[in-house]
């Protein structure tokens, strides 16, 4: 891993890289995606074992981001070119089918290095997972080594608390929130009204 120090509240450092999209090759910058907010994650590498899994449930989940004013970023060290034969290759034959956002090729590792994510022994990216809000600060950070991968369903759910936070900014999430629970007010007196009511 590089020295980099890139922590929540920071601007998400901007990149332009080439994607595929839809079968396409775009080119694609992070300032663009201004005013919605960002799930960039990195993975390892394409054809593997645990990338697919990750790669299509996001796919699979992405209407639940999309009704959240949320776009997500796939990135890894693979070319352009790999990543137009993954979305080509039938998920039972080891690819991920057509996606439904782009898979950015970071081949010169410029973006791993950035984000603090690569590893330079093995040349290939942890696990790494970025929320980003809609004025480009980092809100939320997670690395995973190799070996295992995210939650989804998490993922979301740190986006809707983040969500809920920034649109009210006298409330905190606790624990395991999840939309239509109790917030509370960060607040010493004010708060005592959520502990006594679980």
């Amino acid at each position: 891993m590089s020295e980099g120090c890139l922590r929540v509240g920071q601007v998400a450092p901007d990149f332009t890289a080439t994607a595929v999209h839809h079968q396409e090759f775009k080119t694609i910058r992070l300032s663009d995606y201004r005013g919605k907010y960002v799930v960039l994650f990195f993975y390892p590498l394409d054809f593997t074992f645990v990338c697919p899994t990750e790669v299509m449930a996001f796919s699979d989940s992405y209407d639940k981001f999309k009704d959240l004013n949320t776009e997500i970023l796939g990135i890894s060290v693979d070319s352009e070119f790999s990543h137009l034969a993954w979305v080509q290759t039938d998920r039972k034959l080891g690819g991920v089918g057509e996606l439904t956002y782009p898979l950015v090729s970071d081949i010169k590792k410029e973006i791993g290095i950035a984000y603090n994510v690569l590893d330079p022994n093995a040349g290939i990216t942890l696990r790494g997972l970025f929320i980003i809000d809609r004025e480009g600060i980092i809100q939320h950070a997670t690395i995973n080594n190799l070996g295992f991968g995210r939650s989804v369903d998490e993922t979301l759910r740190v986006l809707q608390a983040i969500r809920h936070v920034q649109s009210h900014p006298d409330e905190v999430c606790p624990v395991n929130w999840q939309p239509g629970e109790k917030t509370m007010n960060p607040d010493p007196i004010k708060s005592k009204e959520f502990f006594a009511a679980v």
